[in-house]
């Protein structure tokens, strides 16, 4: 049996958490103050990880190595479960990336932390600006025989597939999708208002870093942001970054998505010393750690992921809504119900847990103890 104290992230009050194995036996109130405490949460949940420090989901030679990596670095982060993801590329590429996570879950540790599979493309908008960084030469439409061959290599991984409703064949590509237990993602699109429904009608149930992956300048309405800000069947996901969404933007979707799902994901790439000494990122040619902090492409200055993780975003709206209990659910709760995960942080919940220090000001929170069923972390 493992007992841990903390001042509860939801309700501020001092808890002490019993854990026995793999599960929240009990979370039960505890007569100390609160303000002597360090934070206390269920892990953070992310849907969206390129890479993270040395591990990516899209090296050029995949190996389960790759995605042990992420792992291990994504729980120092207070990440305990996450979907990596793997960009635009050949179908081989492709093929390889996915048995490169098959590979990896393998371990028992590693299989903790992965949730599943997210696949970002190769079925997103040709045309500059929606397609970020992803590399044009692999654009294409969804064919069924190909998201077949997915759905063989991932061995029941396959979470969630992100596409452009612009396309032919992409009707019948959520349809075969949903009806394997895949969610549908929009994102990295050009789709007008009634493809976007259309699709919707199909069973696409999310967006993918909603107001980001789009033309730099856009019809004033309507336009695919806004048709995905009020369409009440998609739960969107947003980076909170401090460079993808000014302060005011990320303000106004949380407001408008607030009674029909919003969760933050970083969207983060893998940072090896190379990249971090002027060279370039695996996740497309000319991208380069810009000055600001933020990864660009050197030549159209398009953001290509993200540097920071679920951490940093949770300080970013805590800060914008000041209230940590608001920003952490974002991290948390919000995921785990847009990606189906059984309930966290009550009694019968698998034990991802986080203690960790933050005052309001801080840029990010900062892990001190990290469980992921039960197991601890290396922070």
């Amino acid at each position: 049996m493992t007992l841990l104290r903390g001042r509860d992230v939801f309700s501020g009050e001092a808890v002490e958490l019993v854990v026995e194995r793999d599960e929240i036996v009990e979370i039960r109130p505890l007569a100390a103050s609160a303000a002597s405490l360090p934070w206390i949460g269920p892990g953070l949940i992310d849907l969206q990880v390129n890479g993270h420090a040395e591990g990516d989901a899209n090296a050029a030679q995949p190996d389960a190595s790759q995605i042990a990596a992420m792992s291990r670095s994504l729980s120092a982060r207070g990440v305990t479960r996450f979907l990596p993801t793997i960009i635009t590329a050949s179908e081989a590429d492709i093929i390889a990336r996915i048995r490169a996570v098959v590979d990896a879950c393998a371990d028992p540790a590693v299989a903790r932390a992965v949730a599943g599979i997210h696949i970002e493309g190769p079925s997103l908008s040709e045309q500059d600006g929606p397609r970020g960084v992803h590399p044009l030469a692999h654009i294409r439409p969804p064919r069924i025989d190909e998201l077949q061959r997915w759905l063989d290599a991932a061995s029941g991984l396959l979470r969630v597939v992100t596409l452009s409703p612009h396309h032919d064949g992409a009707v019948e590509a959520t349809r075969f999708l949903v009806a394997n237990g895949v969610q549908v993602s929009i994102g990295h699109t050009h789709a007008d208002e009634e493809q976007i429904r259309t699709v919707v009608d199909a069973g696409a149930t999310l967006s993918t870093h909603l107001g980001n992956g789009a033309h730099g300048v856009l019809p004033r309405h309507p336009n695919y942001i806004w048709s995905q800000l009020a369409e009440p069947r998609l739960r969107a996901g947003v980076i909170a970054d401090g460079h993808h969404l000014p302060d005011s933007t990320l303000a106004t979707m949380l407001a408008a998505k607030r009674d029909h799902g919003i969760f933050l994901v970083s969207d983060a790439v893998a940072t090896p010393a190379a990249l971090r000494h002027g060279g370039e990122s695996t996740v497309g040619g000319g991208v380069e750690l810009a000055s600001d902090g933020a990864l660009r492409h050197v030549a159209t200055g398009y953001l290509a992921g993200s540097v920071q993780t679920l951490d940093v975003g949770v300080a970013t709206v805590a800060r914008i809504t000041d209230s940590l209990a608001t920003a952490y659910d974002l991290a948390t709760h919000a995921p785990a119900a847009a990606l189906g995960l059984p309930a966290l942080w009550q009694p019968g919940a698998r034990a991802d847990v986080m203690q960790f220090e933050w005052t309001p000001g801080d840029t990010e929170i900062h892990p001190v103890r990290v469980l992921i069923a039960g197991e601890p972390a290396t922070v």
